[in-house]
């Protein structure tokens, strides 16, 4: 039994081992007992996983995928010495699906060959289960990979970048090229991968800092004293010098001292 790829769900099956395997090492298996793999296709990824963590759950779609997965990993259960217990197949989508309640709100790590079409909306609900998600690592589109580790300064430098490194460190590992897909994108993909920092939490209010941040890139091209008037700036706050860069320009904690002195200032 194989598993045919369907564009509407943005299926491109990984076939390289090598790469495979070099994905799932990319967890530093720290902190956390359990795994959580987003579509796991015909489970390419999934074999190498197992015998890292004592508890490896997979998260699929698409109902003939479940079903190879199902047919598939008792027996690799037997070659890895691992009891059925130990890993679980679930059919749904992750961003329909409560994390807390999965796992009983105990800290899992989030892997996968990530849909480039739902990508970013993956690692925003990372972000947003951040208290549960110590590790994240995958393959997404090259382009986003990058978008999301990069530093002030850089034309792709945006949202996903700050609200990301705002809570935890991200590392682009390595570029994989579209031949070793079953079908091949017309892109090149990217692997990272996020440890979630020591201390993640703000001294700001955390609904204002994303309502800043996204305002902020909205109108990237402007300075942030007209990208932000939205928030009643007064005179006195125009003038202050960080409010004549534009948003590529700051960095994470110029981003939170922006939210302080707007918060200071009564916002």
């Amino acid at each position: 039994m194989s598993v045919k790829a369907k564009k509407h769900l943005g299926q491109h099956f990984l076939t390289d081992e090598t790469i495979a395997k070099k994905i799932a090492d990319a967890l530093t298996e720290v902190g956390y007992n359990h795994v959580l793999e987003i579509g796991p296709g015909m489970g390419v990824l999934t074999k190498y996983l197992l015998p890292k963590k004592p508890k490896v759950t997979v998260l699929e779609l698409d109902r003939e995928s479940v079903a190879y997965l199902n047919e598939t990993f008792p027996v690799e259960h037997i070659k890895l010495d691992t009891s059925k217990e130990n890993f679980e197949i679930i059919e749904g989508d992750f961003l329909k699906k409560k994390i807390t309640e999965i796992f009983n709100k105990k800290q899992v790590a989030i892997i996968g060959n990530f849909p480039y079409n739902i990508s970013s909306q993956i690692v925003f609900k990372a972000i947003e289960n951040r208290d549960y998600v110590p590790e994240f690592a995958g393959m997404f589109q090259k382009e986003v990979a990058m978008r999301i580790a990069e530093k002030e300064g850089s034309k792709i430098y945006g949202i996903l970048s700050v609200l990301t490194q705002a809570f935890f460190d991200v590392e682009y590992l390595f570029t994989v090229p579209p031949t070793v897909f079953n079908p091949p994108p017309k892109v090149d993909s990217g692997v990272i991968r996020f440890i979630r920092k020591k201390d993640y939490s703000l001294p700001v209010d955390e609904k204002l800092f994303f309502r800043v941040v996204k305002t902020a890139f909205n109108q990237r091209r402007k300075m942030l004293r007209s990208s932000l008037k939205s928030f009643q700036l007064s005179d006195s706050l125009k003038e202050e010098p960080i409010f004549a860069k534009r948003p590529e320009q700051l960095s994470v904690k110029e981003f939170i001292l922006l939210t302080q002195k707007l918060t200071k200032n009564g916002i």
